[in-house]
């Protein structure tokens, strides 16, 4: 069996995390959790980076530090995870969901305004498969209207838009490291802040309410309990994991555009014949190896697809279902159609994408479809 995903150790975790264990300090913010966020501040840009133990925590730490509370409003797509609307959820919000893009199924952001109301607080784009939201559009909706626009780039690491990295664009930015994601250590997570006014307290909140952070820095002279947070902080042995995916940063990312431009190649004559729609990459965005998903005609021509791969030895498989369709939030979300949303729900399908997946392997799959 092709697995879907298969996540890729470089040979330097075990030394890296035994390194950590013998450091005498394993419970987060030592060596490792230090370099993996000086890290992301220098290479993308970001004023403040904080390792978290998952993209969720850092989605929750984000609906804190924007003060979304009972009432408030948050715009976002339908298609996406639930943890994007669940951290805001936890803090009282309603979820105006909007539906997206004919040609993507990210967010559509000419739409975003229709939506807006006195009591919408924050925007929070998602950067599906890693392409970008066409920010400058974000960002001058949410200037228009005094809103925060928090970047949900889970899937998004080493992507950029017009030059600029993702998550280094909006108020604040969330990253996974997933095992299915480009760099993993399992479990794990960033927040990424580009608004110095959250800086200070996204400490605070990081460290369970505490000022721990300043203490250990020698700013304050003694920590105690100042705000509400949460354990957000991981374990210095996922950090010392993680420091040995961020060396390698280049060679992998090498590896999976080579194989996304590879499925790209091999199946754009066929895509274009059976009327099959491949991933759309806009003028001001790249792409970061992080998925080949296919847009099929039908939801049966996408059982047909992922039955054949599978009794081929392959697993392919699809995605989100909407949420606003879910049974949680059906109800409170209404009978507004998101018909794009539903779309991408039923007709999308993701081919395995790894870094172990040799050229051999991707040129059978792709085969194996053209057979069809």
């Amino acid at each position: 069996m092709i697995p879907f995903n298969k996540p890729y150790l470089t040979g330097k975790e075990m030394h890296y995390m035994y390194q950590a264990v013998y450091s005498g300090k394993i419970s987060g913010n030592g060596i490792y959790t230090k370099k993996c966020q000086s890290f992301f501040e220098e290479r993308y840009n970001f004023k403040k980076a904080l390792l978290t133990t998952s993209c969720t925590d850092a989605l929750e730490m984000a609906a804190i530090l924007a003060n979304i509370s009972q009432g408030d409003e948050v715009i976002m797509p339908s298609y996406t995870f639930v943890s994007t609307a669940l951290a805001f959820v936890r803090q009282g919000a309603k979820i105006i969901f909007v539906d997206s893009r004919d040609d993507h199924p990210g967010i559509n952001e000419d739409i975003i305004e229709n939506y807006i109301t006195e009591k919408t607080k924050a925007i929070v784009p998602v950067h599906y498969a890693g392409v970008a939201c066409d920010m400058d559009k974000i960002m001058a909706i949410a200037l228009k209207h005094n809103l925060l626009v928090i970047e949900d780039a889970a899937q998004a690491i080493e992507s950029f838009y017009k030059g600029r990295a993702l998550g280094s664009i909006g108020h604040m930015a969330t990253f996974s490291f997933h095992e299915t994601k480009n760099i993993n250590c399992g479990e794990g997570g960033l927040l990424a802040i580009n608004d110095e006014n959250f800086i200070k307290r996204s400490e605070l909140i990081w460290e369970k309410g505490t000022n721990r952070a300043e203490f250990f820095r020698g700013d304050v002279d003694k920590y105690g309990w100042v705000d509400i947070g949460s354990s957000f902080l991981p374990s210095e042995i996922n950090a010392a994991y993680l420091w040995a995916q961020l060396e390698n940063i280049k060679k992998i990312q090498k590896r999976r555009n080579h194989i996304w431009e590879r499925y790209c190649a091999g199946l754009k004559e066929w895509a274009n014949k059976k009327g099959v729609r491949l991933p759309v990459l806009p003028y001001y965005a790249s792409q970061n190896g992080h998925m080949f998903y296919m847009v099929c005609e039908s939801l049966s021509q996408r059982e047909v697809l992922i039955k054949k791969l599978r009794s081929n030895g392959i697993l392919a498989v699809f995605h989100y279902l909407s949420l606003h369709k879910s049974p949680y939030y059906k109800d409170i979300h209404g009978d507004r159609e998101l018909p794009n949303s539903d779309f991408y729900s039923d007709v999308l399908v993701r081919l395995p994408l790894f870094y172990e997946l040799a050229d051999q392997e991707v040129d059978e799959i792709v085969n194996i479809i053209k057979s069809i």
